[in-house]
C-alpha cells in the first residue's frame, strides 16, 4: 500500500517534470513580487532574480535526473537481457 502511495511522488516522464517546473515558477514569481513590494528598488530587484533562478536551477536538475534515470533503466535492461 505504501508503495502505491510513494509511486504517486515520482516524476516518471518529461511532461510531469514540465508541470511541477510551471507550478514552481509560479511560486517563484509570487514570492519574488511580494519582494519587490516590501523592498522598492535594488534590493528587492535582487530577490526577484533570485526567485526566477533557483527555478532555473531546480527545473535544471529536475531534467537532468529524469534523462540519467532513462539511461541507467536502460543499462540495466541490457544487463538483464546478457
Amino acid at each position: 500500500m505504501l508503495r502505491k502511495i510513494g509511486r504517486l511522488f515520482v516524476i516518471k516522464n518529461r511532461f510531469e517534470a514540465y508541470l511541477i517546473i510551471f507550478a514552481l515558477a509560479l511560486g517563484a514569481m509570487e514570492r519574488g513580487s511580494h519582494y519587490l513590494d516590501a523592498m522598492p528598488g535594488w534590493p528587492g530587484q535582487l530577490l526577484f532574480a533570485a526567485c526566477s533562478g533557483a527555478v532555473f536551477l531546480g527545473g535544471a536538475k529536475i531534467l537532468d535526473c529524469l534523462k540519467f534515470e532513462k539511461a541507467r533503466r536502460e543499462a540495466e535492461a541490457l544487463e538483464t537481457a546478457d
